[in-house]
Formats: C-alpha cells, structure tokens, sequence
C-alpha cells in the first residue's frame, strides 16, 4: 500500500489522484443564464446527490485564474440553473461546451444545441438531455478555489421512453460517467446485491 500526503503533492498530483479513485463520477451539464442574457452551458464532474427531501443536488466548479467561472457566477447572480444529465447521445456535443469561450459567448449556439423553455424558472435547458432538473440556489459555500453549489430542484423532465412507474430505466437513459484524463464510461454491468433487513 502507497501512502500519500496531499500537503506534499502539488495541486495537479492531487487532482490527478481525485479523479483517477473517485469513479466514475456522473456528470452535469449545467446551464445558466447571463445579466447581459447569454445562454451559458458547461459539463462539471464533481456532482452529486444531497437530498431527497427536499431534492437537492451539489456542483462544485473549480475557479478559473482565481475567479470564478462564468456558471457559478451566473449562478449567484439570478440564483437559477438547470442541471442536465450527460448520455450516450449527447456527450459530444456537451464535449464541446467545455471550450474556453467569452462571456458573451454562448457554448450551446457552439454545441448546435437547443434550449427549451423551463416552466418553473427563467433558465432555459436544451432539448437533447433525457432528463433535466430545473434548480433555484439553496446554498452557495465559497471555498478556497471553488465554489460549491447546492441547488433545490424545482421541476424534473424526462423522456417518456426512459420513465416508467415512477422508475428511469438506467439502459435505456445511457447515462455517460468520467473517468481521468479524456475518458468517459458508460452504465456497464448491472448487478443486485440485497440489502440487509
């Protein structure tokens, strides 16, 4: 067994660390809307459920050049956002999204991607994803070189073909997970192990 102490490794040896044990990690194409109106979209991998009751999830976005970047500001700005999840289908194009653009710059116009209207909040989603969740800003924690979002969600879409009885059919969602590096996974082998009663 290795052992290693984070405060001796450098920023990337840690995060090369990260994200190479803690997977796959799911991933959430976030998007969010400008002051100035511009339809931001941009995937994140350190994403989780917080809680059921009420449905909560987080999003940790690491800083760019010490600030913060365009989605958490927009974020704490109009204390809106929709939180899709990456699939099979659409991956590339999210892929895409995560090019260093402007401000003022929209990455769903770069990914040919299609906003839909939202019915709770003003935020659009874009059409491709087979589930969306509409959020509003629970909590903003402002770390040292990131900012962790919690958001409540507000609504849920999901394709018709993935949803029955109340259930997402995880095969057919295609769900897409990261990996280190520049490699993605998809749901692979289901099992089922009991839960001890």
């Amino acid at each position: 067994m290795i052992s290693i102490d984070p405060q001796h490794n450098t920023e990337r040896d840690n995060y090369k660390l990260l994200v190479g044990s803690i997977i796959p990690r799911p991933i959430a194409f976030v998007t969010t809307m400008s002051e100035e109106g511009i339809l931001n979209g941009a995937p994140f991998s350190y994403f989780n459920i917080v809680s059921s009751n009420p449905p909560m999830i987080s999003i940790s976005i690491q800083h760019a050049a010490g600030q913060s970047k365009d989605t958490a500001r927009n974020i704490k700005q109009t204390k809106e956002f929709v939180v899709h999840i990456v699939d099979q289908q659409n991956v590339g194009q999210v892929n895409i999204t995560a090019a260093p653009l402007p401000p003022d710059q929209s990455e769903i116009s770069l990914a040919g991607l299609t906003p839909v209207d939202s019915l709770q909040i003003a935020v659009p989603g874009v059409k491709e994803a087979k589930v969306r969740m509409e959020c509003l800003l629970e909590h903003c924690v402002e770390l040292p070189n990131n900012d962790l979002i919690i958001g409540r969600i507000v609504q849920f879409h999901m394709d018709e073909d993935i949803y029955e009885q109340g259930r997402i059919d995880p095969v057919k969602l295609g769900a897409v997970s990261r990996l280190a590096g520049n490699n993605y996974a998809g749901v692979g082998e289901i099992f089922t192990i009991e839960r001890p009663v």
